[in-house]
């Protein structure tokens, strides 16, 4: 696969390409790795495409996972505790996990258990390779990218997607670059507040 587009978002790529361009070099290997048409397995059942041959998105994941796992790329996870007072998820919402849990029952407030989890994450980097519905983009980008950068364990977040070319070798819904960007440009230039990098790619 290529990257046929890439959006900088808060000097996202400009971070990584100054102090981590050897990560930036790495994703580059691990798409170009990538070999789209053994993805082609889906059989559609939907009116439009019956009977067409699509990519799979469970097997470009797969292929991904695979090759980033190679790199050294792992799961991580945030955890924090929430409650139902507003002012207190402000006033706890910077302490460590222990501090807020503690704070939180201080005030007779049950404390609630939560977490947000990416499974790529390497040298305070976070990817998600995103080929499924529209609603996860928006999660990956205005919950987990953020959670960990507020957290202090990433400095960049990345999220690559499937160029509209590629969606639409794909069944219905699935998200895709041109799309996503104007989702994040519309927002103004400081929201998300974290930096990103959206890539774009296709066979």
């Amino acid at each position: 696969m290529k990257i046929v587009e890439k959006y900088s978002h808060l000097n996202g790529l400009e971070f990584l390409l100054v102090h981590k361009p050897e990560l930036w070099q790495e994703i580059e290997t691990v798409i170009q790795s990538i070999d789209a048409e053994t993805c082609k397995t889906k059989i559609s059942k939907e009116k439009t495409k019956a009977g067409q041959i699509l990519y799979s998105p469970i097997d470009l994941n797969c292929m991904f996972k695979k090759e980033l796992y190679k790199h050294g790329w792992e799961e991580s996870r945030v955890s924090y505790w929430v409650t139902k007072d507003e002012k207190l998820i402000r006033r706890t919402i910077s302490m460590p996990p222990d501090m807020q849990k503690q704070e939180i029952e201080k005030q007779n407030e049950t404390a609630i258990f939560s977490y947000n989890q990416t499974d790529f994450v390497k040298n305070r980097v976070a990817i998600e390779v995103q080929f499924g519905k529209y609603s996860f983009v928006a999660y990956d980008v205005f919950v987990k990218h953020l959670a960990f950068y507020v957290g202090d364990k990433i400095d960049v977040g990345i999220e690559i997607l499937p160029m509209k070319t590629l969606q639409s070798e794909m069944s219905s819904g699935v998200s895709y670059y041109e799309g996503e960007l104007y989702n994040v440009v519309r927002q103004g230039r400081g929201v998300p507040a974290v930096p990103l990098i959206i890539i774009g790619i296709e066979p």
